[in-house]
């Protein structure tokens, strides 16, 4: 039978538009292949990556070796440590229990778990989520299981601060959520993960706590070739697959797990940088508009990044740790907008952090503009990420005036950025000086109208 020519056309022209669709992802696969398999020869990357867009993996790659002897190669069924975004797993858990009526963030963790000291009476289960415990962090040097860490807490005789004035992001706040799952469901934490959140969510190779004698879990190394102790002394990290993580992103995303309200609860911090049960991310009402969040344990390291509007995720997870995933996330995304990307080169603090450290806030520029003027093809001149690292160095030293100057002079490098003024404000905010904090918060929300976190700060300095 013959179509009637006022059907063709429509036809062609669905044709010509679905052609056109797969060249241009397979344009950007293509152009993601050849940015990963450069860092990889660099030996800037040596992981796995999946990148989705449109709600469609358009390429995943596992590139590298599975351990320091660089003799087994990865393949995409190689599992990783995904360092802090662990945590997520328990902070969902916590919310799929309120969820349920079996607890109430405002319950004191006491009720949970009477036997801790009298300091368990003023502190809330949400004081663990947000981080505001008041609690020291774990005793890495000393602590060998779970037993040690608790034995720990018990010995505190008074907490670090009040319960829910003071933000201090460690592992207690984390161990004790842990704690407080198996109390109440009566199970240990590994099997609630196991039978609540993964199957659930549709993972099947995630693997809770691994040992050296699991097989198809990568081994972490350092540049040297050094392999990291395979030993955690707290439970309760979950390695992941790229499928199962992916899958893991997408359960948040929609919701499979926790209704948006309790997603809210744990995708927004108290304040400017501070984690959340979700790492960070911000919402739409009931729409999720993006889940950030990296991790890092010893040489392990990876990153998520999701953008539900667009269908957009980034997973990159590596067992050689070179410091670099949001810049290669930045050149992905760019490439994912048809932009033009930077190449992934070396990171000028990683590599001069001691230098970096000896140095004040004067001549650390001078030094940076000595380097890239001789090494520019070596080491990440290209964008404002290598200032803006450098600044939040500084910053991490408590050496605020030296990372104000640097967040200067980034700002005069990129007048046209939100994000490097959004890192001056927080400087400035940090410093305690206000003004200057609330005008460079005002001015990253000008340029960058997107920009939720300066929208809460300028709120609460314009009180």
């Amino acid at each position: 039978m013959k179509l009637n020519l006022k059907y063709r056309l429509p036809l062609f022209m669905m044709g010509v538009l679905c052609t056109a669709s797969v060249l241009a992802q397979n344009n950007k696969a293509a152009n993601i292949d050849t940015l990963m398999r450069r860092a990889n020869r660099l030996g800037m990357f040596n992981g796995n990556v999946l990148v989705a867009d449109h709600g469609k993996v358009i390429y995943k790659a596992a590139l590298g070796y599975a351990d320091a002897s660089k003799t087994t190669k990865l393949t995409e069924a190689y599992r990783f440590h995904i360092g802090s975004i662990a945590k997520e797993f328990n902070a969902v858990g916590i919310m799929m229990l309120q969820q349920k009526g079996k607890l109430s963030l405002d319950d004191k963790l006491s009720k949970y778990l009477p036997e801790l000291p009298a300091w368990a009476d003023s502190m809330s289960i949400i004081n663990l989520l947000q981080y505001t415990s008041g609690l020291p962090d774990v005793q890495w040097k000393t602590v060998k299981s779970d037993a040690d860490n608790m034995a720990d807490l018990m010995k505190i005789a008074q907490l670090n601060s009040v319960p829910g004035k003071k933000y201090n992001y460690n592992n207690n706040n984390v161990f004790l959520q842990r704690r407080v799952i198996e109390k109440i469901t009566g199970i240990s934490f590994k099997q609630f993960v196991e039978d609540d959140e993964l199957k659930p969510a549709g993972m099947n190779t995630a693997v809770i706590d691994p040992t050296e004698k699991d097989a198809l879990v990568a081994h972490a190394y350092d540049n040297k070739g050094n392999a990291d102790p395979f030993f955690y002394p707290i439970s309760g990290w979950t390695a992941l697959t790229l499928d199962d993580f992916y899958a893991w992103a997408n359960a948040i995303d929609k919701f499979k797990l926790i209704n948006p309200v309790a997603t809210r609860e744990i995708i927004n911090g108290i304040g400017p940088n501070r984690q959340s049960g979700l790492g960070g991310g911000s919402m739409d009402e009931d729409k999720m508009i993006s889940h950030i969040h990296d991790g890092t344990s010893m040489n392990y390291q990876a990153l998520l990044v999701s953008k539900a509007p667009a269908g957009i995720t980034v997973i990159l997870m590596t067992n050689n740790k070179q410091g670099n995933l949001y810049a290669i996330d930045r050149s992905i995304e760019a490439i994912l907008d048809g932009k033009p990307y930077a190449q992934i080169r070396k990171s000028f603090v990683d590599e001069f952090s001691t230098k970096i450290d000896s140095l004040n806030g004067a001549q650390i520029l001078a030094f940076y503009n000595d380097v890239k003027a001789k090494h520019r093809d070596e080491y990440s001149f290209d964008g404002e990420d290598t200032l803006n690292e450098l600044g939040y160095h500084l910053m991490g030293s408590k050496r605020l005036a030296d990372a104000i100057m640097v967040f200067e002079f980034n700002t005069k490098l990129f007048p046209n950025s939100g994000n490097v003024f959004d890192s001056l404000g927080e400087a400035y905010y940090n410093q305690g000086n206000k003004p200057l904090a609330l005008l460079n918060y005002k001015k990253s929300l000008q340029l960058d109208p997107t920009n939720d976190n300066a929208k809460k700060i300028i709120t609460e300095l314009d009180k």
